[in-house]
């Protein structure tokens, strides 16, 4: 007990720190709100007059929403790991690494303040619907799924990042992976089109493609009208799997960031 107490009291102070470095400097935030308010205003609104892809009774820009939401998410979480090989630069890193601090919390921690950032980029997700006047579901339970999805996603994505930063070790390295990984991420996924439309060895990989869950988690719960393929215990349940996995391989390979 007084073992994961100590975790839960490290992570959140790793949190903490990661939040305010946010505060004191929030541009970032917003220029990671550009790229969505593009994809809405521009490729949506010009998508949904083509209604060349099969989404029900939805308008495409109503399909494509959750999908711009999640990738907002992968994008912004996807280069967390830059600032983890600016710390190893820094030597904040090795500072952190001779504390009796867990491992684990200090991986968490930063897992933790990236699903923070989420739900800020989500709120900005949400006005730019609301100003396309996309069919919002206002539910409470609805929105506690997206909030809880966003935050989830987050958490695995920045992870993954993390885990990628560890084994590059340089900045140069990790942004040309970074950008290798994260459209292939987003187009093998149902962000902007039906997983049936793929072909067979496509569809295969978005199967195992953690987006695919986050999308479909937020389709259902965040349009009105949106229809997800799988059951949120199934899509909550694959995400907290790779969640898992991930944590436990950052724990492993964070120490070796100081080498």
């Amino acid at each position: 007990m007084k073992r994961m107490l100590d975790v839960i009291y490290e992570t959140v102070a790793v949190a903490d720190a990661e939040i305010r470095k946010l505060l004191r400097d929030p541009t970032e935030m917003f220029s990671r709100a550009v790229q969505p308010v593009l994809w809405l205003a521009i490729f949506g609104q010009v998508f949904s007059q083509i209604r060349g892809i099969p989404t029900g009774n939805l308008r495409y820009l109503d399909y494509m929403t959750p999908g711009i939401l999640a990738q907002s998410i992968l994008f912004s979480a996807i280069f967390y790991g830059i600032a983890i090989i600016w710390e190893r630069d820094l030597g904040i890193v090795h500072k952190l690494l001779v504390t009796p601090a867990h491992r684990s919390a200090l991986v968490l921690g930063k897992a933790v303040a990236a699903g923070m950032r989420g739900l800020v980029q989500a709120v900005v997700v949400y006005l730019v619907a609301i100003a396309l006047q996309v069919d919002i579901r206002w539910e409470i339970w609805p929105m506690l799924t997206v909030a809880a999805a966003v935050f989830l996603g987050s958490c695995i994505f920045s992870t993954f990042s993390l885990v990628i930063a560890c084994i590059v070790k340089t900045r140069e390295r990790f942004m040309g992976i970074g950008q290798l990984l994260t459209m292939p991420l987003f187009f093998a996924s149902n962000a902007i089109y039906p997983l049936d439309l793929m072909p067979a060895w496509l569809k295969t990989i978005a199967i195992f493609n953690p987006l695919t869950y986050l999308v479909d988690a937020l389709r259902g719960a965040m349009i009105s009208g949106g229809q997800s393929v799988y059951a949120d215990t199934t899509s909550f349940g694959v995400m907290l799997m790779v969640f898992a996995v991930l944590l436990t391989l950052a724990s492993r390979l964070y120490p070796g960031l100081a080498r």
